[in-house]
C-alpha cells in the first residue's frame, strides 16, 4: 500500500539519519501539498529558517520573492508552491564561513519519495548549486542561470538569493534584463494555471 503524505511527513520529522552532525539537531523544514504545481528546489535551511520552521524566511527568501514577482503570503500558499530543500535540516557552519553543503544522506532518502506525492508540479525553480548538481548535474551556475531557456518548460535554473550574489547581478546585467522577466512571467503562468509563455530568444549580448 502506498504512503500518504501525512505518513512521508511522519516519517521525515522522525528522521535520525544525519542527527550526530547536525550543530543545531534534526529540525526539517519543508512546505508540500499534493496540488502544488510550483517546486522550489533549493540548498539547506539556514539558521533563522531553523528556528521558526518557515523556509526562506530571510533576506535570502525576499530576494528570491522579488525575483519571482510575489508576496510573502502567495510564496507560502503551498496548495500551489511547494519548498523543499536538497538537505532538509540546517547542515552547520564552515570553518572558513557559510553554511555547510546540504548533507548528503538527505536527498537520497527522501527526495523521490516527497516527489511522488506531488504529482502536479509543472515547473521546478532549481535554485543555487547543490540543487543544480542534484537535479541537472555538474556544471556552472552562473550559466545555467543566463541559459535557462534550455531548460524549459520543466527546470527553471536560479542562482542562490544569498547577499553574495547581489554583485554579481550588479555586473550581469542581462540577468536583470532577461532572466528576470521571463521567471516573472513563467511562476505567473503556472500559478494561474496557465501554459507557460513563449519565452522570446536571449538578446545579443555577453555577461560582463
Amino acid at each position: 500500500m502506498a504512503e500518504t503524505l501525512q505518513e512521508l511527513l511522519d516519517a521525515i520529522r522522525a528522521c535520525q539519519i544525519c542527527a550526530a552532525h547536525l550543530p543545531l539537531g534534526p529540525r526539517p523544514v519543508l512546505h508540500v501539498s499534493r496540488t502544488a504545481r510550483l517546486l522550489i528546489a533549493s540548498q539547506a535551511p539556514g539558521t533563522r529558517v531553523h528556528e521558526t520552521g518557515q523556509s526562506f524566511n530571510d533576506a535570502s527568501g525576499d530576494r528570491l520573492r522579488n525575483w519571482m514577482g510575489i508576496d510573502r503570503a502567495t510564496f507560502y500558499d503551498s496548495s500551489r508552491i511547494a519548498l523543499v530543500p536538497m538537505g532538509l535540516c540546517y547542515p552547520g557552519r564552515l570553518p572558513q564561513g557559510g553554511d555547510c553543503p546540504p548533507r548528503p544522506e538527505c536527498a537520497p532518502q527522501w527526495r523521490e519519495r516527497i516527489m511522488a506525492q506531488m504529482p502536479d508540479i509543472r515547473l521546478t525553480l532549481v535554485v543555487g548549486s547543490y540543487a543544480q548538481q542534484h537535479i541537472l548535474g555538474k556544471g556552472r551556475v552562473s550559466e545555467r542561470c543566463l541559459d535557462f531557456r534550455r531548460y524549459l518548460p520543466r527546470y527553471f535554473p536560479l542562482p542562490h538569493p544569498s547577499w553574495r550574489t547581489g554583485a554579481w547581478e550588479r555586473r550581469t546585467p542581462c540577468f536583470g534584463n532577461d532572466v528576470i522577466p521571463a521567471l516573472r512571467a513563467c511562476v505567473q503562468a503556472v500559478l494561474a494555471d496557465q501554459p507557460l509563455p513563449v519565452i522570446a530568444p536571449a538578446p545579443a549580448q555577453a555577461e560582463t
